[in-house]
């Protein structure tokens, strides 16, 4: 079996995996990073959501022979304390009802608001739309999105 050498949140990391290993499956099972979740296993719901290279990717159908070389995080690594404006502003609009998606909406989230820090209300819309919640927090979501990018515009 091949041996990947990659960034996994910040740190260096080497995985012994066959090449069309899910990323999902060596995060959970051989790294125990088991906050991204297993959804739909097709890439259409965005619970496994990671970044690659600071791109949201969906870790289901992510192999291993594609993080070669590149910079992983999950959302153990967006911030080690919590701290991150997409998870305070999760905080403080009390988004989760079940949680299982949550982490996929945060990945997809923080990813999209480096990429635009000043989003409309139809551009969060739009960016948070492939990320399924079955509890339909749509809205509180939405409203969280909004606060995280104005809580980030005001800290640069």
């Amino acid at each position: 079996m091949p041996t990947y050498q990659f960034k996994l949140n910040g740190k260096s990391t080497s995985v012994e995996a066959s090449e069309d290993s899910p990323v999902l499956w060596v995060l959970r099972d051989q790294l125990d990073l088991v906050g991204t979740k297993f959804g739909c296993g097709i890439a259409q719901c965005g619970a496994c959501t990671v970044h690659l290279d600071g791109v949201a990717v969906r870790s289901c159908s992510l192999t291993m022979a594609s993080v070669e070389g590149k910079a992983l995080t999950t959302i153990e690594g967006l911030s080690e304390d919590g701290s991150h404006p997409v998870q305070q502003a999760w905080k403080e609009v009390d988004v989760p009802q079940c949680g299982y998606c949550q982490a996929g909406q945060i990945m997809t989230a923080s990813a999209f608001l480096e990429k635009n820090p000043n989003p409309s209300s139809e551009e969060i819309k739009t960016a948070m739309h492939g990320n399924i919640c079955r509890c339909a927090a749509y809205n509180r979501i939405h409203r969280a999105v909004g606060i995280a990018a104005e809580n980030m515009g005001s800290q640069a």
